[in-house]
C-alpha cells in the first residue's frame, strides 16, 4: 500500500498519522462519486442540478470537524470550485429530507463496520450471545433567530431531535432516527426503531423508552431488552423481591413480574432487578429498577445491573459530538438543515471511531479506552487539515478511493504503529473541592495580581 502513495502522504502518515488516517477513511468510505450515487437512490426525488450532494457534505464536514467556524466560512474557501452562490448552498441543505440524514449515518456506519471487522478491532462483547445496542435521545440546542418566525419571542427555537443507536462493541453510532419537531415525545419515534431490531440483539435504554409495546416488539423479533422501569408500566409481581448480593455501587435484588395479557397481545413475563444505591443519584434517587427479558441462564441479576451501567457510553458519545466535534451548528435555523449537520457530525464521530479501533488493535484496548482522549485526537485532525489541503492535491488522495477494505485495514494498522500516544493522553482531575465563599467589597472591585503575588512571595520567604 505504501508504494502506491505520494511520498508526501507517506511522510505525513509517519509524522502525523492520526489526521492522515482520518482523511484516508473519509476518502474510502465517503468518496464523492459513491456519495452522489447513494444520494440519487436515497433522496426521495430531490434533484441535484449544479450542486452535488458530495459538495454539500464536504462543506458541512469542515464545520463539524472544526476545520472552519461556519458553513459560510467553508463556502468562502472553496467558492471558485463550487461555482454556485452561497444561497444555493443553504437552499440545498435546508431542503434535505430527514431520511437523507438517517441514511447517511447508516451508510457511513456500514463502511466503518467493514473496516473495524477487517482490522479485527472490535471490543469484547458486553454479554456473550447478544449483540448489544444502546438507545437514547438527543435534542438539538436552541439555534440563532435567523428565521423571521423566531424573532418575535425570547424562547429558544429548537430545530429538532433524534434517537441515536450506539453499538458499544464497534464504538460506532449505527442508526439515527431524526425528527424535525423538537416537542414530539421520544416514544413516538420507537416505531422506526423497532423496524431495525434483529434477533439476538440486546437493547439497553433509559426509562423514557420503557413501554409495553417496545418490550413486546423486542420479544416478538427474537431480541431482548434491558430498560429502566417507568412507573406507568403495569405489571403484577409473581414473587417477592429477594436479595442477590452486591456490586460496586450497591445491593442488588430480583423478582419475577408479568405484564397481563390483553385482547391484542399475550402476557409478557419479565425479570425486575432492583439496585439499592450506596449513594443517591443527582435526582436524589436511591433505588433503580430495571426490567429485562434476558433469561437468568444468560446473565445473573448482578451482571444485569452492571450491564445497565454501560449505558453511560452513549452519553460519552454525545459529549464527544458536542465538545470534540460540532454537532450543533446554531446558524442553521431550518430543522432539516440542523438535523443534517447533526448527522454529519455523527459520521465524523464514526470516522474517529475507526481511527480509535485501529489504535486499539495495535496498542491494546485497555490503553486506548482508559488513557487516550478523543478531544486531543480531534484537535490534531482539525489543526492539520489546512496543511494537508495546502501541500497535497485532491488527486493525491484518490488512491484510497479504490483500495480494497482488507488492504486499507492493513495500512491503517501499520500507520497506527507510528502514533505517539503520549500526545493524546487524558489528564483526569481529582474530585472537586468545595470552594469557600469569597468576600465581596464594593469599595474594591479589582486588585493588582502582581501585588497579590508579591504578598505570597513575602509570606514564603524565610
Amino acid at each position: 500500500m505504501s508504494k502506491l502513495l505520494n511520498p508526501l502522504i507517506q511522510r505525513f502518515a509517519e509524522r502525523t498519522p492520526i489526521p492522515v488516517m482520518a482523511r484516508a477513511i473519509m476518502e474510502r468510505c465517503l468518496q464523492a462519486q459513491s456519495l452522489d450515487e447513494w444520494f440519487a437512490q436515497a433522496s426521495e426525488g430531490q434533484y441535484t442540478r449544479e450542486l452535488l450532494f458530495s459538495t454539500v457534505f464536504e462543506l458541512i464536514s469542515q464545520v463539524v470537524f472544526r476545520h472552519q467556524p461556519s458553513l459560510h466560512a467553508a463556502y468562502q474557501g472553496t467558492v471558485e470550485q463550487i461555482g454556485v452562490s452561497v444561497t444555493s448552498v443553504y437552499n440545498k441543505i435546508n431542503g434535505l429530507a430527514p431520511g437523507v440524514s438517517a441514511g447517511l449515518v447508516r451508510h457511513a456506519a456500514t463502511q466503518g463496520t467493514a473496516l473495524i471487522e477487517a482490522m479485527k478491532a472490535s471490543s469484547a462483547p458486553l454479554l456473550p450471545g447478544y449483540r448489544v445496542k444502546i438507545l437514547d435521545g438527543n435534542k438539538l440546542g436552541g439555534c440563532e433567530r435567523r428565521l423571521a418566525e423566531t424573532r418575535e419571542s425570547t424562547a429558544a427555537p429548537l430545530p429538532g431531535q433524534s434517537l441515536v443507536v450506539l453499538d458499544p462493541v464497534l464504538g460506532l453510532i449505527t442508526d439515527l432516527f431524526p425528527c424535525t419537531d423538537a416537542y414530539t415525545q421520544e416514544r413516538a419515534l420507537l416505531g422506526a426503531v423497532i423496524d431495525t431490531v434483529k434477533a439476538g440483539e440486546l437493547w439497553i435504554a433509559d426509562r423514557n423508552f420503557c413501554t409495553v409495546g417496545f418490550l413486546q416488539a423486542l420479544t416478538d423479533r427474537g431480541a431482548a431488552g434491558l430498560i429502566r422501569e417507568h412507573e406507568q408500566v403495569p405489571f403484577v409481581p409473581l414473587e417477592p423481591m429477594h436479595e442477590c448480593g452486591r456490586i460496586r455501587t450497591g445491593r442488588v435484588g430480583e423478582q419475577t413480574v408479568e405484564i397481563p395479557a390483553t385482547t391484542t397481545r399475550p402476557a409478557l413475563r419479565l425479570r425486575r432487578i432492583r439496585l439499592h444505591l450506596d449513594q443517591p443519584t443527582r435526582q436524589g434517587e436511591t433505588r433503580v429498577y430495571l426490567l429485562t427479558t434476558v433469561p437468568a441462564a444468560a446473565a445473573s441479576a448482578r451482571r444485569i445491573a452492571r450491564l445497565y451501567a454501560q449505558r453511560w457510553r452513549i452519553e460519552t458519545a454525545f459529549q464527544q459530538l458536542t465538545v470534540d466535534l460540532r454537532c450543533e451548528i446554531n446558524t442553521l435555523g431550518y430543522p432539516q438543515a440542523a438535523l443534517f449537520g447533526f448527522a454529519s457530525a455523527v459520521v465524523a464521530f464514526n470516522v474517529m471511531a475507526v481511527v480509535r479501533a485501529a489504535l486499539r488493535a495495535v496498542h491494546g484496548g485497555a490503553t486506548i479506552e482508559q488513557d487516550i482522549s478523543s478531544y486531543y485526537l480531534a484537535i490534531d485532525i482539525a489543526k492539520m487539515a489546512e496543511s494537508l489541503a495546502t501541500i497535497l492535491d485532491p488527486q493525491d488522495w484518490a488512491v484510497f478511493q479504490d483500495v480494497s477494505i482488507p488492504l486499507l485495514a492493513a495500512w491503517l494498522l501499520d500507520t497506527a504503529r507510528h502514533v505517539q500516544l503520549r500526545k493524546y493522553r487524558k489528564h483526569p482531575r481529582g474530585p472537586k473541592k468545595p470552594k469557600p465563599k469569597r468576600p465581596h467589597d464594593p469599595q474594591q472591585p479589582h486588585v493588582s495580581t502582581a501585588r497579590l503575588l508579591a504578598k505570597r512571595k513575602a509570606k514564603s520567604a524565610p
